[in-house]
């Protein structure tokens, strides 16, 4: 996992405490595709990458205060602070739940402010992180946690197939 630390008490509950830094997002990314492929729902990989890409990426920009690389770094990095604050507030935290035949990702944060989607400007590179997670998820969501937040997003999985192998999980099939 490199730059994040798992724990696992229930093998349907995973948690990784990721890096104030960009790649916590590759981390995320990493810790998702070893859950689901424990879990065999593979199927549901790119969705529920993507969505804990965003919802890392907001964590990072809004809740830890990352901003462009003052160094004029290349487009899109980020210059995050390399210490947490020591003021008690929550690390950034990814997790995957599993409660047949629903997934659920969870990103908390230090902030207690809530994500708010923005109307998408088409000439920006960015702004549209929770119009993907609507998108990419059956559904998404919010709660305050004591000095921080927790965003969530549920996934659902093809219910015939989790019926038919309940301990391998399904298939997944976005409705169009």
């Amino acid at each position: 996992m490199g730059t994040g630390t798992a724990l696992a008490v229930d093998p349907h509950v995973v948690t990784c405490t990721l890096a104030p830094r960009f790649e916590a997002v590759r981390t995320a990314r990493d810790f998702a595709r070893t859950a689901l492929q424990r879990w065999g729902l593979m199927e549901l990989f790119d969705d529920v990458a993507l969505v804990a890409s965003e919802l890392v990426t907001n964590a990072l920009r809004h809740a830890i205060g990352a901003r462009p690389d003052p160094v004029g770094g290349a487009l899109g990095e980020y210059d995050f602070p390399t210490q947490h604050g020591g003021d008690g507030r929550l690390p950034i935290r990814i997790s995957l739940v599993h409660r047949a035949p629903q997934i659920v990702c969870a990103v908390s944060d230090p902030s207690s402010i809530g994500p708010i989607a923005r109307e998408a400007d088409f000439v920006a590179e960015s702004g549209r992180g929770l119009h993907l997670v609507d998108s990419f998820s059956h559904s998404w969501g919010w709660h305050p946690l004591g000095g921080g937040k927790v965003v969530w997003a549920l996934f659902e999985a093809d219910a015939q197939a989790q019926a038919a192998t309940p301990e391998l999980g399904g298939r997944h099939r976005r409705s169009a």
